[in-house]
């Protein structure tokens, strides 16, 4: 095991983060703003995201670097700018952590499908690895591939992220099938596990998709499929639109209760995804420390 993850697991379960749009969106990002360009615009604001979830327990925190991707940018007239906008991710993440957190930095998908020949393998893994360099430069901790629904386009990011030497943790997105436990594309958690595992990601996951009663189950059998340490990271529930933005309706309480049974079931890092706030990972923090 990588001696950051060994030192971060020496002391039992690890406490990460929550969302980072819908913290963002509280503090002014509108609908439609593409949350990546605020490190360059909103430097300030991003950071007191991160910052509230170092004061709320994280020891590890993420970055705002989701879609900072070329393919991502591009859409958005940036695709010159992908090393700034993820040198201030990770420097933005660095300030707040302020040493009481790890920093690892977020990769998300490209949005473009292998499938349907909207990209290729070779732009995908290309953009990825230019992500990722970036992200290592700029002194991440670790990369995280998450919130992926393509297996092989997961692959190919944990790839590219794995030749900067750093640990990778790689997360898929269960939210399919009769009893939500398939990807996107049909692929069971003992499947991605594998996979996942081959591919030589560090830490295998799950996030986001539904609430977190539904991830003790993809837990368990992520733990059953793989030996590598398993990430867990829930939605705060299943989300309402109002005025064309998601609320998502369960509560710090309620989210925590679960933690005792996603332990049970292996799950060494916990944290939130969409709809989850501070309070959230303090509840967290609190049912870990619990036992």
């Amino acid at each position: 095991m990588h001696p950051t993850l060994q030192e971060l697991l020496a002391h039992g379960p690890v406490v990460t983060d929550g969302a980072w749009g819908t913290e963002l969106q509280s503090r002014g990002l509108g609908l439609g703003d593409f949350p990546d360009l605020w490190n360059l615009t909103h430097p300030d604001r991003v950071g007191a995201v991160a910052r509230a979830y170092v004061s709320a327990g994280s020891q590890v925190i993420l970055t705002n670097t989701f879609g900072a991707n070329r393919v991502r940018l591009s859409e958005q007239s940036a695709a010159n700018q992908v090393a700034e906008i993820n040198t201030r991710g990770v420097e933005i993440s660095l300030a707040a952590a302020g040493g009481r957190a790890r920093v690892f930095a977020s990769i998300g998908p490209t949005g473009k499908l292998l499938l349907n020949g909207d990209i290729t393998e070779d732009e995908l893994r290309a953009a990825f690895a230019e992500q990722a360099r970036a992200l290592a430069a700029a002194h991440a901790d670790a990369l995280v591939v998450e919130t992926m629904s393509d297996l092989e386009e997961a692959k190919l990011a944990v790839s590219a992220a794995r030749e900067t030497g750093l640990p990778v943790i790689a997360c898929m997105v269960f939210d399919s099938g009769k009893d939500k436990d398939r990807t996107m594309m049909g692929n069971t958690p003992e499947q991605t596990a594998q996979a996942l595992t081959e591919a030589g990601a560090d830490v295998i996951g799950a996030n986001c998709g539904q609430g977190i009663a539904g991830f003790v189950s993809i837990c368990g059998r992520l733990r059953a499929a793989t030996d590598r340490p398993i990430w867990i990271k829930a939605n705060a529930g299943l989300p309402t639109m109002e005025d064309g933005r998601a609320h998502y309706n369960a509560t710090p309480g309620e989210f925590a209760s679960h933690i005792p049974a996603l332990l049970k079931a292996g799950a060494s890092f916990l944290g939130g995804c969409c709809g989850t706030r501070p309070d959230f990972i303090a509840g967290v923090s609190y049912r870990i420390a619990k036992g």
